[in-house]
């Protein structure tokens, strides 16, 4: 048996911005993602004696996993026929929190199940990931990317860009879907030329080194109106001193986002005060974590 390991790095939406709801009722986007250190682990053995089909353990997670349909994906597009493999995930990152934890296992599936096979071919594997959801192909190789289209048209940065993160969890549950459509109900989301102009801001602010200083997310009210709890966590992390407070991706997670001089001891100093305030989900540290592969 061979059993091979990968981090499911959770991603945050540092831009988003979305255009209007296409006839598939997807929108366009364009946003600004990165890694983060704060990860699931995924492991995969492969050819264990028990197995006669893929398996995917995951403790804490119930119902169907976009790892399962990462691996029968992977073995449809590429015809691996290499022996059944167990994948066993420790769950870290929030279920349905913005933070891209489920897409952020199916791609590092997908990466193991390429190393299985011995396919070395990152840009493969982004495309049998479009498949799969709109988050899935960013998360192959993480780090800092520029996506726009439905999120599958991507822009790696070899940017790294300098903050910490207190990461605020909030106890529910937010489906992107259920947030996209109340955007939609709130009149959130851009005309075609108002998304082309929120590209070239984003384009310009990082050219100009000032993108952390153009923190956005236009779901941001939609999710806020299905989760009133995120009000309070907003005013949690803006109150512990953090430069931008911003609910990530669709949510509910908030994240406050400290990139000041002396961000690393600020967060710290954040993270402990709100931890001793007895919040709950627990608050989590945590800074930009660069690409995968």
């Amino acid at each position: 048996m061979n059993v091979l390991t990968s981090r499911a790095r959770a991603k945050i939406n540092l831009c988003l911005f979305i255009g209007p709801s296409r006839p598939d009722g997807r929108h366009e986007i364009v946003t600004l993602m990165d890694s983060l250190e704060f990860c699931d682990d995924v492991s995969m053995t492969v050819g264990p004696p028990d197995l006669a089909a893929d398996e995917v353990v995951c403790p804490g997670v119930d119902g169907p996993n976009l790892a399962a349909a990462a691996l029968q994906t992977f073995r449809e597009q590429t015809s691996w026929d290499g022996p059944p493999v167990r994948l066993e995930i420790i769950k870290r990152i929030p279920v349905a929190a913005g933070m891209a934890g489920g897409s952020a296992d199916a791609a590092a599936a997908l990466r193991l199940a390429a190393e299985a096979a011995g396919l070395d071919d990152r840009r493969w594997l982004e495309d049998i990931a479009a498949g799969l959801g709109a988050d899935v192909p960013s998360q192959v190789r993480g780090g800092l990317v520029l996506a726009t289209g439905i999120g599958a048209r991507l822009r790696p940065l070899e940017d790294h860009l300098e903050y910490s993160v207190v990461v605020l969890p909030v106890g529910a549950e937010l489906r992107a879907a259920a947030v996209y459509a109340e955007a939609d109900r709130l009149g959130l989301g851009r005309d075609a030329l108002g998304l082309a102009r929120a590209l070239t801001r984003v384009q310009a602010a990082l050219s100009a080194e000032s993108v952390l200083d153009r923190v956005h997310n236009d779901l941001q009210d939609a999710a806020r109106s299905l989760c009133p709890a995120i009000d309070g966590a907003l005013e949690a992390a803006l109150g512990s001193g953090a430069d931008h407070a911003v609910v990530s991706g669709s949510g509910p997670t908030v994240l406050g986002l400290f990139i000041e001089d002396g961000h690393r001891e600020r967060a710290g100093e954040a993270h402990a005060a709100l931890t001793a305030s007895g919040r709950t989900p627990a608050p989590i540290l945590t800074r930009p974590a660069g690409a995968v592969v």
